[in-house]
C-alpha cells in the first residue's frame, strides 16, 4: 500500500520546532517561577502569623482578664491535627491548610502556661494573592511572547534555509535538463556556510563528474562513426560497381544501411554535444508542413485546423517530420495522419502503438521496441526527433489512442479545450512549438507549463 506522505516546508518544520521547545521551556520556567513565588510568599504570611499569635500570647498573659486578642482562640476544635500534635511536645509552630475554594488557611498555633492553646488563622488573600495573580498573568504573558518571537525566528531561519534549498533545487533541474554550466554553489549563494554549500558542492562535483564521462562517451561514438565514414562510402562505392543480380542489392541495401547508421550516429553525437543551434526563419507551419509531408510520403493525409505563423528552422523541423513519419509508416498502422493546429503539430498512425518502456522512458539509442511493433531499425530516429526539438526549443511527447471498446483518451491542444482521440488505437507523437524562438546564443524562452491528466501512463504520454 502506497503511504500517505504530508508535505510541509523546512520553514514550518523549524518554526513549529523552536516555537514547541520555547513553548516547553515557557512553561517549565513559568512553573518553577510561580511555584518559587508561592512558596515564598506562604513562608512569610507564615512568618506573620507566627508574630501575630505571639503578640497575641504576650497581651494574654498580661492582660489580668486573659481575653485573647488578634482573632485568636483558645483551644480551637479546629486546630488541625498537625498543630495539636505539636501542641502536645510544646512547642510553637505554623501550619498551611488548603481550602476548597483554593486559597490556603494560615495557622499559627502556642502552647500557654497553663495548658491551653492559643491559636489564630487566616485566609492567604489581599495583597500577597494579588501579587501571584499579577505574577501568574505576568507569566502567561511572556510564555506567549516568547513561542511568538520564537515562531518569528524560526520563520527567518527556515526561509533563509528553505530559499538556499529551493534555488539549490532550481538550478539541479536546470543542471538535469542539460544545461551543465549551471552551477548550483553559485546559484544558492549567500554569505553564511552551512551544509547547503556542502551539498551544493556534492551537486557540482557529480554533474562534472557525469558530464565528463558523457563527453567522452560522446567523442568516442562520433570518432568512431567519423572513422567509418571513410570505408563505408568507399564500400558503398565497390557495391555500385559490383555486376547486377540479387547478391550486389544485398550488398548495396546493407552498405547503405550502414551508411546511413553511421550519418545517424554523427547526428546524435552533434545533439547530444550542444553545440547545435537553430537557424531561423519565419514560416506558415501549416502550409510548410503540407508541402514537406506530400514530398515525403503522398499518401499522408494533412490537415490544418488552424494556422499559424512561427520562426523555426525549416530543415530541422523537416528531419523531425521525416523521422516521424518514417517511423509511423515502418512501425504503425495505415493510414498516417498529420494534423497542424496552431504551434502544435500531430502525428498519428493506427497501429499498434508506442512500446511501454518508450512511453515511461522516452526515446532510447538502439531500442526499436521491435517486440511490440514489428519492424527493423537503430532505434534512432525518435532519438534524434527528440534532439533536433531540444534545439527547436519545442516540446515532443508521446503517447497511445484508446484501443477499440476503450474510452477515448483527450489530446489536450493550447487554442482549445482539446480534441478527442479517434475510436481506433494507434500511436500519436505531438510536436510543441515554442511561441517565442531560441536566441542567438542557443538558449531558450520558457515554454508554457501545460497541464493535461497524466505525462505518462499505462496508456502513453499525453501531450
Amino acid at each position: 500500500m502506497k503511504r500517505l506522505a504530508l508535505r510541509t516546508g523546512v520553514r514550518w518544520k523549524i518554526s513549529v520546532a523552536i516555537a514547541a521547545v520555547g513553548a516547553l521551556i515557557a512553561m517549565a520556567l513559568s512553573l518553577v517561577v510561580h511555584n518559587a513565588a508561592r512558596v515564598s510568599m506562604l513562608d512569610n504570611a507564615r512568618d506573620v502569623q507566627m508574630e501575630r499569635v505571639s503578640m497575641a500570647q504576650r497581651w494574654h498573659e498580661a492582660s489580668k482578664k486573659g481575653d485573647p486578642r488578634f482573632n485568636s482562640k483558645i483551644n480551637d476544635p479546629a486546630l488541625p491535627k498537625e498543630l495539636q500534635r505539636l501542641m502536645r511536645e510544646k512547642r510553637r509552630g505554623t501550619f498551611v491548610e488548603d481550602s476548597h475554594n483554593g486559597s490556603p488557611v494560615i495557622w499559627a498555633a502556642v502552647p500557654l502556661s497553663n495548658g491551653d492553646v492559643l491559636s489564630l488563622h487566616s485566609r492567604f488573600a489581599g495583597r500577597s494573592a494579588t501579587l501571584l495573580k499579577d505574577l501568574d498573568q505576568a507569566l502567561i504573558i511572556g510564555s506567549v511572547s516568547v513561542v511568538l518571537a520564537g515562531s518569528a525566528l524560526g520563520v527567518l531561519i527556515g526561509g533563509q534555509l528553505s530559499r538556499r534549498l529551493r534555488k539549490a533545487a532550481a538550478a539541479a533541474s536546470n543542471v538535469a535538463e542539460g544545461n551543465t554550466e549551471v552551477r548550483v554553489r553559485d546559484a544558492i549563494g549567500g554569505f553564511v556556510r552551512d551544509e547547503t554549500d556542502d551539498l551544493a558542492r556534492a551537486i557540482d562535483a557529480l554533474t562534472d563528474a557525469l558530464h565528463s564521462r558523457i563527453e567522452a562517451e560522446r567523442r568516442v561514438t562520433a570518432d568512431i562513426a567519423h572513422e567509418l565514414r571513410t570505408p563505408v562510402t568507399g564500400l558503398l562505392t565497390a557495391a555500385e560497381l559490383l555486376p547486377p543480380g540479387r547478391p550486389s542489392e544485398l550488398v548495396r541495401d546493407r552498405a547503405q544501411a550502414m551508411r546511413t547508421l553511421v550519418e545517424d550516429v554523427l547526428e546524435v553525437a552533434r545533439l547530444d554535444s550542444a553545440s547545435e543551434r537553430a537557424e531561423l526563419q519565419e514560416i506558415a507551419l501549416g502550409e510548410f508542413v503540407t508541402r514537406r509531408v506530400s514530398a515525403l510520403n503522398p499518401n499522408v493525409a494533412v490537415q490544418v485546423v488552424h494556422e499559424s505563423r512561427v520562426n523555426t528552422d525549416p530543415r530541422r523541423l523537416e528531419r523531425i517530420l521525416l523521422n516521424l513519419l518514417t517511423n509511423a509508416v515502418k512501425y504503425g498502422g495505415t493510414p498516417v495522419e498529420v494534423t497542424v493546429e496552431g504551434r502544435v503539430v500531430r502525428v498519428r498512425d493506427h497501429g499498434p502503438g508506442f512500446p511501454e518502456a518508450l512511453l515511461r522512458e522516452g526515446p532510447s539509442r538502439f531500442r526499436t521496441g521491435a517486440s511490440d511493433r514489428a519492424g527493423t531499425g537503430h532505434g534512432l530516429g525518435l532519438t534524434i526527433a527528440s534532439g533536433q526539438a531540444r534545439v527547436l526549443g519545442a516540446r515532443l511527447t508521446f503517447r497511445n489512442a484508446a484501443p477499440p471498446g476503450a474510452p477515448s483518451l483527450p489530446d489536450a491542444s493550447p487554442s482549445a479545450g482539446g480534441g478527442v482521440a479517434g475510436p481506433a488505437g494507434g500511436a500519436i507523437a505531438v510536436l510543441w512549438l515554442p511561441e517565442h524562438a531560441p536566441t542567438s546564443n542557443g538558449s531558450f524562452a520558457g515554454l508554457p507549463q501545460l497541464r493535461s491528466r497524466a505525462v505518462l501512463n499505462r496508456r502513453g504520454a499525453a501531450p
